[in-house]
């Protein structure tokens, strides 16, 4: 019998996966705020690229650690690591979805 192998998940995939991680502070998805850059797949080692609303941000770390969670138990995923950026500057005016803004009462 031959086992399927999984294939590796897309970036689109990835980031549906990772939507569920909020910023506690806000309550809102950091996919919706737009934290999410990047989101790399090399050969089922994924990379994750985001900022977070301030350089400071003290829980950072546990967001870091949520989303490593939730992508190493993807199938096709080897590692899955977050790392912080910083430029470009966060800015919800540009980078959050329409519904986070509305939620942040932007416009």
């Amino acid at each position: 019998m031959v086992e399927a192998i999984p294939h590796e998940p897309t970036s689109d995939e990835i980031r549906e996966a990772i939507r569920v991680v909020e910023d506690p502070e806000i309550g809102i998805s950091v996919v919706d705020l737009g934290l999410v850059y990047d989101i790399t797949n090399d050969n089922g080692n994924v990379v994750v690229s985001m900022t977070l609303t301030t350089p400071f941000c003290p829980i950072g770390p546990a967001i870091a650690s949520q989303i490593e969670t939730i992508v190493s138990e993807m199938p096709g995923v080897k590692s899955a690591k977050v790392e912080f950026v910083w430029s470009p500057p966060w800015n919800p005016r540009t980078m959050a979805s329409d519904e986070a803004k509305d939620m942040l009462g932007i416009w």
